[in-house]
């Protein structure tokens, strides 16, 4: 994992007009958040926080640099600073040294997804879940891919969600998640015998397979009330 600081005397506002989360209320404990497209597709799904200097952005380390040079062409005259480092154990929001593995398995538990490459401008933030999670604020104005967020959540038109399942078989992201004879899904995330899939909502415990195996659908606390 990388850290992409921001710095700056503009930091907080620049932020504030690209990510989905809101920047003003943060404070030193990890949030999460994300940074979409003008088409209101995730580029990156990140953890950030606030620091004396500005704001920490904790995301995967392949993304880092696309990331960096991306928001660069978004600076223009903003005083606003980037720089990148490796993640420390500190990084992860714990007093204690925690394996990384340890800390993606109970993100992949909770529900959280991991954004890499491979899958960044895939999924709406409705997709993974952002609405739920906290990571997506409605009132504190535009930022981008804004308008198609906000529609989306205010139209209620998430039928595709991340969802949580068991697989007794071999899974890797990007793997494609069937119902009969069609694609309709996508692995997210696996670790173990754990995944992560965006799928319809409607037919999450509906036979879907990944590999020609059937996976087990396991229920994440805070999808109870929304389905």
């Amino acid at each position: 994992m990388s850290v992409l600081e921001v710095t700056g005397d503009d930091a907080a506002s620049f932020l504030q007009g690209q990510l989905t989360c809101d920047v003003n209320r943060l404070d030193t404990t990890l949030s999460l958040g994300a940074w979409c497209n003008p088409k209101g597709r995730v580029i990156a799904l990140f953890r950030i926080r606030k620091q004396d200097s500005g704001f920490a952005l904790l995301l995967p380390e392949d993304l880092e640099e696309s990331v960096v040079k991306r928001l660069t062409m978004f600076r223009f005259r903003a005083k606003v600073d980037f720089s990148t480092r490796r993640a420390t154990a500190a990084d992860f929001g714990d007093d204690e040294a925690r394996i990384f593995e340890d800390w993606q398995a109970q993100n992949l538990r909770a529900g959280v997804a991991s954004i890499a490459t491979e899958q960044s401008e895939k999924f709406t933030p409705h997709m993974l879940n952002l609405d739920l999670l906290d990571a997506i604020s409605l009132d504190k104005g535009c930022y981008t891919g804004q308008e198609v967020v906000a529609r989306t959540h205010y139209k209620g038109a998430t039928r595709r969600r991340l969802m949580k399942f068991g697989c007794d078989g071999e899974a890797a992201s990007g793997d494609k998640v069937r119902l009969g004879d069609r694609d309709v899904g996508e692995v997210v995330n696996v670790i173990g015998g754990e995944l992560l899939a965006v799928v319809p909502v409607d037919s999450a415990t509906d036979g879907l397979e990944v590999n020609g195996v059937v996976l087990k659908n396991e229920q994440l606390p805070y999808l109870e009330s929304d389905r």
